[in-house]
């Protein structure tokens, strides 16, 4: 199943197996049994000295079968044959159970550990989703390390009557104890925040008892990452606050065009942002919803950013890089049907829709790739576009017209989605000249209209454009002193990765000239610049 340079990584990775345990198959006839088999004998000749296999598994779901430790204690389960996205998560699990410690911090392991509550997980996921592994490595790294949390890691290609039974139309899913928990992407310690009660309480006391900042970054986004490091190398006590480093990165499949990058994929550019920072003694609080912004009393003295949780952090000067989300279509049937056939992601979400018919609302390039990707997967895709013409490069749309089982509706006015037994059923659109409607029957809608700036917690505190974009010169300073902004969330023109980058590098320049030539308010407990500076 492996080819011999797979064999041969593999072999190298499960060397750092400390502790012996088994693998527990529980196999039927068919064909992706064997395949499970054929895995799982490779990996325990890979380790034979440290792990075993029995095929005498009685679970329900099969294929399936559990990593497991001599006398117990770990409630991991795979009903999947964990390759694609997925194998990077196989192999964390094998070497968390086999005693390799993971890279995750003292406190998070030691949260983990003292859950006191029976969890019993199950996460539906798909072998081509890039947002699936974070889910699936987070709890599996709960089932080794806690043996009241029980974990089972569901392929929805594989047991597709348990997806339409459950109705389960988006990726990753997350059902705890039988009822649904989650849909997305979740890190490690945000699921940690929804099953400990007490945690929001612990992190607001903990971030409100820091010392004040020289900089404060809110997002970790390329321009937030960008401005942390410009920032961390002129030597000043430098903070970022984030709900999840990396933000609409994470969602990206395909970065081709980022000078020297020639070709990444947003997960692994978030995760090379983060280890970049991490480099620098920069105080990452991540997970964290920032909820107001209060301006510094005095020019020089610290501005405050207040939490969801309730803490609040202070630094004399911050900047906002809170970046964008996927823009609303704001159709009846939208929210109601949102994970129910309206979906956002077609990398994550598509293979659900497989045979089916689906639409792409959108014609930039962000709607014509997906309809593209679709296409290899679903039976039928309609593009619906607003304007009188595809907006997309000339290369994406002569590369979609080719394709057989694409129609584009330009020119069309999305006006409702339309549900039956809790799902979509049909999308109903009209021609913006003529004022004619069309209902499609189909299964699925994928929204690909743009992005809208995360920026409505800031109420009227800095400057905003009437679509949310704060307002910043060319050094990246807003209309409230000490307060910049850069990437997305900006008027800065022309949403990329590498425009956001330079923008958080110009904001955090300026932000630390704004530090040396504005006077430290009396109270100051941070590193003075002007010591750094000289």
């Amino acid at each position: 199943m492996l080819d011999d340079d797979i064999k041969q990584q593999l072999a190298a990775y499960l060397e750092r197996v400390k502790e012996p345990f088994e693998m527990v198959a529980s196999l039927d006839d068919g064909d992706s049994a064997r395949e499970m088999r054929e895995l799982l004998n490779e990996i325990v000749a890979a380790r034979p000295d440290k792990i075993t296999l029995r095929a005498d598994g009685n679970d329900a779901r099969k294929p399936s079968f559990t990593l497991a430790r001599p006398g117990g204690g770990t409630q991991l389960r795979f009903a999947a044959i964990p390759m694609g996205h997925e194998f990077t998560s196989l192999i964390l699990a094998l070497l968390w159970t086999g005693g390799h410690p993971p890279k995750v911090e003292a406190d998070t392991l030691a949260q983990i550990a003292a859950l006191d509550a029976d969890l019993d997980f199950e996460v539906y996921m798909s072998l081509s989703c890039h947002n699936c592994p974070d889910v699936v490595q987070a709890l599996s790294l709960m089932a080794v390390y806690n043996p009241r949390i029980k974990v089972t890691v569901i392929d929805g290609g594989l047991f597709q009557k348990e997806i339409e039974e459950r109705e389960i139309m988006g990726v990753p899913t997350v059902y705890l104890n039988g009822a649904f928990f989650a849909n997305g992407r979740m890190s490690v310690e945000e699921i940690l925040q929804k099953v400990d009660t007490g945690a929001a309480k612990r992190d607001a006391e903990k971030l409100s008892a820091k010392a004040p900042f020289d900089v404060l970054i809110v997002g970790g986004g390329p321009a937030g990452a960008a401005a942390a490091i410009y920032a961390a190398r002129k030597g000043i006590r430098t903070g970022v606050v984030a709900e999840r480093f990396g933000g609409q990165v994470n969602d990206t499949m395909e970065i081709a065009n980022y000078p020297g990058v020639p070709e990444t994929d947003g997960p692994h550019y978030a995760a090379a942002l983060e280890q970049h920072v991490r480099n620098y003694e920069v105080d990452i609080m991540n997970t964290q919803r920032v909820a107001q912004l209060v301006p510094a009393e005095q020019p020089g003295g610290y501005v405050t950013v207040k939490l969801d949780n309730g803490g609040q952090l202070r630094s004399r000067t911050v900047i906002l890089a809170t970046g964008a989300r996927w823009r609303n279509v704001n159709v009846p049937g939208e929210q109601e049907y949102k994970t129910k056939g309206v979906a956002y992601c077609p990398h994550c979400d598509g293979p659900l829709f497989k045979g089916k018919d689906v639409a792409v609302i959108g014609g930039g390039n962000s709607g014509v790739e997906a309809a593209i990707d679709l296409a290899g997967v679903v039976n039928h895709v309609d593009v619906i576009e607003f304007m009188p013409e595809l907006k997309a490069d000339g290369v994406l749309v002569k590369k979609l017209h080719s394709l057989p089982n694409v129609a584009v509706h330009t020119n069309k006015q999305t006006t409702e989605i339309h549900g039956e037994d809790g799902k979509v059923s049909a999308i109903e659109f009209k021609c913006r000249e003529s004022g004619e409607a069309t209902r499609l029957p189909l299964a699925g809608v994928f929204v690909q209209i743009g992005l809208v700036p995360n920026t409505e917690w800031l109420g009227d505190t800095v400057e905003r454009t009437r679509f949310g974009e704060i307002v910043v010169d060319a050094r990246g300073a807003t209309d409230v002193p000490g307060v910049f902004a850069a990437g997305d969330c900006t008027t800065v023109p022309y949403k990329q990765i590498v425009v956001a980058a330079g923008s958080g590098s110009t904001a955090a320049l300026s932000a630390f000239d704004y530090l040396i030539r504005t006077p430290a308010p009396a109270d100051a407990d941070a590193a003075q610049p002007e010591a750094v500076a000289a």
